[in-house]
């Protein structure tokens, strides 16, 4: 059993979003995002997996096509494989969300894990 502590990866650029991957597998990936503010991730588009982004802290924004949701602490939303998404923080303070997807999204889709 492999176990990682999300707030070990919580870290923030002051330029652009932090994004690290939490766990890979050949049916899963999963992804912790650190949004600083005024900073946003995406576009991002996939056509083969499902996405699941849940914000673990602060408030983002996230617009899925041309619907837009502003959510806070706890908050899920789902993104149909196909769907483009952009998630932006939506406070002065930071925002840390959660993506996980299935199957793992093709490379040109993961978010730069800023290394």
């Amino acid at each position: 059993m492999e176990t990682r502590d999300l707030t070990d990866l919580v870290h923030f650029f002051p330029d652009r979003p932090r994004a690290e991957t939490l766990f890979e597998t050949d049916r899963l990936w999963s992804q912790l995002v650190c949004l600083d503010r005024g900073q946003a991730l995406g576009p991002i588009t996939d056509r083969s997996a499902d996405g699941l982004f849940a914000v673990v802290a602060g408030e983002v924004v996230i617009q899925v096509t041309r619907s837009r949701k502003r959510l806070g602490q706890w908050a899920t939303v789902l993104v149909p494989a196909g769907d483009e998404v952009t998630v932006t923080n939506a406070s002065a303070d930071p925002a840390v969300v959660l993506i996980v997807a299935a199957p793992p999204p093709a490379p040109r889709a993961v978010a730069d894990g800023g290394r």
